[in-house]
């Protein structure tokens, strides 16, 4: 039987509640990934939702229960009870450290599987010998010509920076996919709520960052989706950003965040009760020898560079027991491999 479908007003709708409920329980900074096209929301009997994709036997849940506290577990019981029907397992992927106690109840395996950054704004400067190799990139770029602008991402927009997207891709290599799910995107119906800064030479654009809310208890942004072109110079992303901060700290925003990086920050006084040790050497085989996994290495460079205030872990949860064919789909759904 064909599935209904979804009226435009129907579709807006959807979306104005999910990121209501983003907005009152996104504890996550990376919370608003929750509305990207291709995921699928669940609903209980209460308030709130919860976000996951289909891989394998599996539902791949992200960023955590976004519901009343007091009503979280009964979204998340729910929530297994419908994969049960389905004939499908949960695995929790990037919860934060007040997820742990909700998920391990219930019953899951919780793992640390790596760690985000965060820097708070009205604390940040740029001043200071630990930054003068920062400063030293973005004004190289800048007497390139460089000048960085805050634009809407309307028809002309996408069209010109569609150029920075081809060539990032190719420049990937042939066989190489557009990571997906833990990252942001651009466009479609959610495109609003985001920021797009792009670095131009000559009125061509030549690199992009695009910036996600965030809310809970550290509101401000998220640095999400960031391109360039391959042959541009050092120091364009780090112009756009600082930018970026600019902007943001006249806006009084209070934080900056730069999301997940896994198989980072990984610490055994981190991990849970009750996790699997075998999960664990694993993230840390991967932390030492997983760059043609996940490109971390590079991601915690550029992260570090900005001095994070904050370094959070975040976890990962097996439903029934801890599994290679589990993570194997967690790797899968994100185009990872």
């Amino acid at each position: 039987m064909s599935q209904p479908v979804e009226s435009p007003q129907g579709a807006q709708r959807k979306l104005e509640s999910v990121v209501k409920s983003i907005r009152d329980y996104g504890e996550n900074p990376s919370a608003f990934l929750a509305v990207n096209e291709g995921n699928e929301h669940f609903e209980g009997s209460g308030q709130g939702f919860i976000t996951y994709r289909r891989a394998g036997g599996y539902f791949i849940q992200f960023g955590g229960v976004f519901a009343p506290k007091e009503q979280q577990r009964t979204l998340l019981d729910e929530f297994g009870r419908y994969a049960r029907s389905q004939r499908r397992k949960i695995v929790g992927i990037q919860l934060q450290q007040t997820d742990v106690e909700l998920f391990a109840a219930a019953g899951f395996t919780v793992n640390q599987v790596g760690s985000s950054y965060s820097v708070h704004l009205p604390e940040f400067t740029l001043r200071g010998t630990r930054f003068m190799k920062l400063r030293n990139k973005i004004s190289r770029a800048k007497r390139s010509g460089l000048e960085v602008r805050e634009l809407p991402y309307d028809e002309d927009v996408r069209n010109r920076i569609g150029e920075i997207d081809r060539h990032w891709l190719r420049s990937k290599g042939k066989h190489v996919k557009e990571i997906e799910f833990l990252v942001g995107q651009m466009g479609g119906p959610a495109q609003e709520y985001r920021r797009l800064f792009v670095g131009l030479i000559e009125d061509r654009p030549v690199a992009y960052i695009s910036y996600s809310p965030a809310y809970g208890s550290r509101p401000g942004w998220l640095h999400d989706l960031s391109r360039r072109l391959p042959d541009v110079m050092p120091g364009v992303m780090e112009a756009i950003n600082a930018a970026a901060i600019e902007r943001f700290t006249e806006e009084r925003a209070e934080w900056l965040h730069f999301g997940f990086t896994p198989f980072t920050g990984l610490d055994p006084e981190c991990e849970v009760p009750g996790n699997s040790a075998l999960t664990g050497k694993f993230m840390r085989l991967l932390a030492q020898k997983g760059g043609s996994v996940y490109p971390a290495a590079t991601q915690l460079a550029y992260k570090e560079k900005w001095g994070p205030h904050s370094v959070l872990p975040e976890y990962l949860a097996f439903q029934g027991g801890a599994s290679f064919g589990a993570i194997w789909q967690v790797l899968r759904v994100t185009k990872s491999i």
